[in-house]
């Protein structure tokens, strides 16, 4: 007998909008010894198909002159995970109406291209919820240190409850005897002093996720180990399928009775979850009192250094809001390829995006443009003349290329046919050089967009050998909503080691993006603006440099402008000042890291006013400095030598110091010492190179006779001293030394 199960097809078909914006077009590779002139894109799901224009001159001009087509009534699986993919198929348009592939590209996953509105029931409660965290973290973040005191004293609670663990929180006493510091003196500061402050905060920000991260694992240990129940645990273990059933748990002597989730004893379940969060917290505070001590920090200003690629950071995902680049493939790929054997297939790059939505929208979303569809606000693709500023910091963990084990590094920069080498400034051998460099070049986008940043090693007699690039794709950035173009400072200042850098003024930037987003304001007020529904409040008064202060919006402006991500809707987080790490590859290793740069990237289009002169990023010069060492006398020095006559012990003491390595000095011999004291009055003077802020000292001499030049170490201040014992006809004895630490 057969059974047979009718079962609904999960695969349900609804009717789909679709949206494609057609940008550009980018590096296209030659196809059959002629290159491509006449490209137009074709995009294909579902059966639906829709072509781009095509490009009439290519090298002219690589964007499209109509970006946006749209795909109507495209049939679609409820499932995304179902949908078929989307085919993108570049093709050059030739003479007599033949046309040539050029290169193909399949979006396997259209699910981050699909446009789902929000519940309006959810909406509301939404902002309501971002509100309140909002407000949450800033109540933390101004609330000083707190000291958690636990009490284990039982009190009697409601329906004859064992008592609980009473919990006492207490502000901390701020230090009376605190150390005074100096007043910071702003003339004395530069880039640097912001750049080696911002990166104490990241080293600390890294300590603090450690930190946590082994409290975690301890606390989860300690459970694990106390894991064992007690008897009248696993009773209330037995009876959980009873209504009535009850429990008696025990922290720390304490014996709390908790019954399940009856209306009469949802007193004691949170003070029993109080009780816990207390202890966890007291063992947190408890656990390294010593690292609880903050050091007190100079008021300096500072700035955000990523770890990785800005694009990869987690507030910009890859400045893809506007445009995406998709890599064209040519031929077939390899069973066992994988995304680095891939890179010799491509051939071009496509520039577009993709919005997939169900059509009509719902009332309370807003609807799409005639014209644009869902890209409103889409800027114009004409080419755009744009003054790009490439600060280069310096450059970690370089590969060595040298026989020696380091590199002599030098920096090659090259945007669209400008290319700057730094060749005649290389470092010489070092693998953490600090180039310090700024470069400016002149570029038209989207023509010249891909920006490249190498690192040479410089070699006396063969080629030089490329350690590493990167490449960064300053379209994308340029047309972001998050505006990278130029770093939202920390504060505003006109002066100084801190002045704004941007040609337009906060004020003037929020203007604009209120503009570009339909958002009503800024409305200014005395130490506030309103922008939309929000409200920022800032400070109300501007230095100059003479000490005169007069009132201005510009600090507030900054103040919404570095909270622009608190906008409903259409807020986002902006770039702020900042300096990248970059990882470099190369083609000879791929796949293997050669080593990080440091830098960041200004752009600013020619047809708004002109910055200044770039920031003064350029290595700090070591200072000369004279150390002084007076040697008055020693005592109870060890007697090493034997009187040849009376056989009494003595020595013939010298105190000998250096500072750097090569430059000892000694000074004189008391001879016959034989009580271990002697008497010198002698003075040793060590001149020497130092960094202040870095708190090493600078030396630059040739490592051997066949050096070409000389190289530069970093040393810490440390003074060597050591007593000896002076012989005649043998080796001086060595009876003693010290390390002074000079910092």
């Amino acid at each position: 007998m057969t059974h047979l199960c009718l079962v609904a097809s999960p695969y349900e078909v609804y009717f789909v909008f679709g949206q494609v914006l057609f940008w550009g077009l980018r590096d296209l590779k030659r196809v059959q010894l002629i290159s491509v002139d006449r490209p137009r894109v074709d995009v294909e799901i579902a059966g639906r198909s829709v072509s781009s224009c095509v490009i009439s001159n290519y090298k002219k001009n690589p964007n499209f002159a109509e970006p946006v087509r749209f795909i109507e009534d495209v049939d679609l699986p409820e499932v995304e995970y179902w949908c078929p993919p989307i085919s993108i198929t570049v093709v050059d348009c030739r003479a007599f109406g033949r046309s040539v592939l050029v290169g193909t590209h399949i979006i396997s996953n259209i699910s981050k291209f699909m446009f789902r509105p929000a519940d309006k029931s959810k909406t509301y409660t939404g902002i309501r919820e971002q509100q309140h965290r909002a407000a949450y973290a800033a109540a933390i973040a101004a609330k000083e240190d707190t000291v958690l005191t636990v009490d284990p004293v039982q009190t009697q609670q409601p329906n004859g409850a064992a008592g609980a663990v009473k919990i006492e929180i207490q502000e901390e006493d701020k230090r009376i005897n605190e150390e005074e510091e100096d007043p910071l003196d702003e003339t004395t500061l530069d880039w640097w002093s912001k750049y080696f402050a911002s990166l104490e905060t990241l080293n600390e920000e890294k300590q603090k996720q450690d930190d946590e991260a082994q409290q975690q694992q301890d606390l989860f240990s300690e459970e694990e180990k106390s894991g064992a129940t007690s008897g009248d645990e696993k009773q209330f273990n037995n009876k959980t399928k009873s209504m009535e059933s009850a429990a008696t748990l025990t922290y720390f002597g304490q014996t709390i009775t908790k019954k399940h989730e009856t209306k009469d004893n949802k007193v004691t379940k949170k003070l029993l979850r109080g009780a816990v969060g207390a202890v966890r917290q007291a063992k947190k505070s408890l656990a390294t009192p010593a690292k609880r001590k903050k050091q007190n920090k100079l008021p300096i200003d500072e700035l955000k250094i990523y770890d990785n690629e800005l694009e990869n950071a987690s507030d910009f995902s890859g400045f893809n809001d506007l445009l995406h680049s998709f890599n064209l493939y040519r031929g077939k790929r390899d069973d066992h390829a994988d995304d680095i054997t891939d890179q010799k297939r491509i051939v071009g790059m496509f520039k577009g995006a993709f919005k997939i939505y169900r059509y009509p929208l719902p009332h309370y979303i807003e609807q799409p443009d005639p014209q644009y569809g869902m890209f409103k606000g889409l800027p114009s693709n004409e080419p755009i003349h744009v003054l790009v500023r490439v600060y280069v910091i310096r450059a970690t963990d370089l590969h060595p290329t040298d026989p020696n084990g380091k590199a002599d590094p030098y920096v090659v920069i090259s945007l669209g046919n400008n290319k700057v080498n730094d060749k005649e400034n290389y470092i010489s051998k070092q693998l953490n050089p600090t180039f310090g460099k700024t470069f400016d070049f002149e570029a038209t986008f989207p023509m010249e967009s891909i920006l490249t940043v190498q690192i040479f090693d410089w070699d006396l007699l063969s080629a030089d050998d490329l350690i590493g690039e990167t490449k960064i794709d300053l379209e994308n950035r340029f047309y972001s909503k998050h505006r990278s173009l130029c770093g939202i400072a920390e504060k505003y200042a006109i002066f100084g080691y801190n002045q704004w850098r941007d040609p337009m003024k906060p004020s003037q930037i929020l203007q604009k993006l209120c503009k570009d987003h339909k958002l009503e304001g800024p409305n200014f007020m005395p130490g506030r603006v309103k922008v939309g529904t929000k409200t920022f409040t800032g400070p109300v008064e501007l230095e100059d440099e003479n000490g005169h202060k007069k009132p201005t919006d510009e600090h507030v402006a900054l103040v919404a402008l570095r909270h622009w991500d608190e906008i409903p809707k259409v807020g986002c987080k902006l770039v702020p000042e900042h300096v990248e790490t970059r990882s470099l590859f190369s083609s000879d290793k791929p796949g293997i890291e050669q080593g990080r740069v440091e830098l960041w990237v200004d752009m600013f289009p020619m047809d708004m006013p002109l910055p200044g002169p770039p920031v003064d990023v350029s290595p700090r010069k070591p200072k000369n400095f004279q150390l002084r060492v007076i040697i008055w006398n020693t005592d109870d020095v060890l007697l090493q030598d034997d009187d040849f006559f009376t056989g009494e012990k003595a020595s013939d003491i010298y105190v000998k110091g250096w500072l750097l390595g090569d430059d000892k000095q000694e000074t004189d011999i008391h001879y016959r010492s034989l009580t271990g004291e002697g008497n010198f009055n002698w003075r040793f003077i060590y001149p020497f190179d130092y960094l202040v802020a870095e708190e090493k000292i600078v030396v630059s001499k040739k490592e051997s006779i066949f050096s070409w030049d000389e190289s530069e170490f970093k040393i810490p201040p440390r003074l060597n001293l050591q007593v000896w014992d002076a012989d005649h006809f043998s080796a001086d004895d060595f009876l003693g030394a010290v390390v002074l630490h000079l910092i």
